[in-house]
């Protein structure tokens, strides 16, 4: 049993889902000391790089598992639930668990509540009865994250920052193969095996889009994508000494449950598979991008059939226009995690003299990688050429300086650079 049959596992549990909940009762026989009947995958939208669902014993008892497969991996440990619970963070702590390298699995206890990610598209699509609830349960959540930060903010070495499991979602996609295997060989290497992306144009060629400059929605963009490769490579190099936290690292919406109790509405963690402690800007570039800008990721026919996008090619520039806007809940999520953790996070930093003087162009990299690596949009089978070119201009923006008229997310951290100044 291997990485290779997780993955595979997560693959076909769209097209043979039969064949892949067999496997995965003789990986659960292997790998646990329980008795198997069945096991229920459960494919959702949210579960780009991973997969869940229920198992049942044989004395009828149910549980719920999930795991995080992550291609091209050097990180030995992940899951490390307890180091969340020991930072007091609200974390749900699996009844059994396997951390051995390849074999990552974590079965709960079946909970009941919904994801955010789920009440948030409910809302998104219409339903705004929890709306004021989850606004309250999520600027709780941001307050008491600040809180942890505090706690637990200390120095760290370049050898012990280079160890955690976070850069997996980072650097590693960057020069670990998976760079490659989407869209091409890194910038200033030969290109080996040219590749092609559907875009509403026709084909182009990766060497193309990645050379070209943008304006998007009338935003002027001087860097290429291989120009913001290069500059992420440099700047989210893993052995970097720095300010630390004990964080999530992954906490985007399909990570957080939205639990009801007697004493109210509370947002509580879950999945673990790439909390430590790393660099807070690190901890939370996910949720900052994936909370709120990703939504045609997770829907892409849905997104496509209410998008309207437009691509004129000028050689070596490439103009796009777009209706893709940020509902209010979306909205909601940026405001909460920008007023409530990332300024005043900056203003600690800043305060004790730890500050980064490139924290924006380290931040930005970081959400670079969001949109570009966590799924190939070079792949037809799941992005429309519509959506692949709605999520390269995601990576440009993310990525990039946006000169003239200014991107979302460059006049949201204007406002934080003028509140630090």
């Amino acid at each position: 049993m291997s990485a290779d049959l997780l993955q595979q596992i997560q693959q076909m549990q769209y097209t043979d889902r039969s064949a892949a909940e067999a496997l995965l009762v003789r990986f659960i026989d292997d790998t646990f000391p329980l008795e198997v009947q069945s096991v229920q995958l459960n494919p959702s939208a949210v579960s780009l790089n991973s997969f869940n669902g229920f198992v049942t014993l044989a004395d009828g008892q149910q549980l719920f598992f999930k795991t995080h497969t992550e291609s091209d991996n050097v990180i030995g440990e992940y899951y490390r639930a307890s180091v969340l619970a020991d930072a007091e963070y609200p974390v749900i702590q699996p009844v059994y668990s396997s951390t051995e390298a390849g074999k990552h699995l974590l079965i709960y206890e079946v909970v009941e509540a919904p994801s955010v990610f789920d009440v948030a598209w409910r809302i998104e699509q219409g339903d705004h009865t929890l709306f004021g609830r989850l606004t309250e349960a999520q600027q709780r959540a941001d307050d008491d994250l600040l809180l942890r930060y505090k706690a637990t903010l200390q120095a760290q070495d370049a050898m012990n920052a280079a160890s955690e499991p976070i850069h997996q979602l980072f650097h590693h996609r960057l020069t670990r193969g998976r760079l490659e295997r989407f869209y091409g060989t890194l910038p200033g290497k030969p290109e080996v095996n040219p590749m092609q992306i559907e875009l509403p144009n026709g084909k182009a060629a990766m060497q193309k889009v990645r050379s070209v400059r943008w304006t998007i929605n009338s935003q002027r963009y001087t860097e290429t994508l291989d120009d913001i490769i290069a500059k992420a490579v440099r700047l989210l190099e893993p052995a970097q000494a720095g300010s630390s936290i004990v964080g999530h690292g992954d906490a985007h919406n399909g990570n957080v449950f939205f639990e009801t109790d007697a004493q109210g509405d509370r947002l509580t963690y879950f999945d673990p598979a790439f909390a430590g402690r790393h660099h807070p800007l690190l901890d939370l570039t996910k949720p900052l991008f994936h909370n709120v800008f990703a939504m045609w990721m997770y829907f892409p026919q849905e997104i496509r059939d209410r998008l309207t996008i437009q691509l004129d090619e000028r050689s070596d520039e490439w103009m796009v226009t777009h209706d893709y806007t940020l509902p209010e809940v979306r909205r909601m999520f940026l405001d909460s995690k920008v007023e409530r953790v990332l300024t005043p996070t900056l203003r600690l930093l800043q305060a004790e003299g730890s500050l980064r003087q490139d924290w924006r162009d380290y931040l930005k990299s970081a959400l670079f990688c969001c949109p570009f690596l966590t799924m190939n949009l070079a792949d037809a089978t799941r992005f429309p050429q519509e959506i692949a070119l709605l999520g390269l201009t995601m990576a440009v923006e993310m990525g990039s300086e946006s000169q003239g008229n200014r991107s979302l997310i460059d006049r949201m951290l204007d406002d934080v650079e003028n509140r630090l100044n």
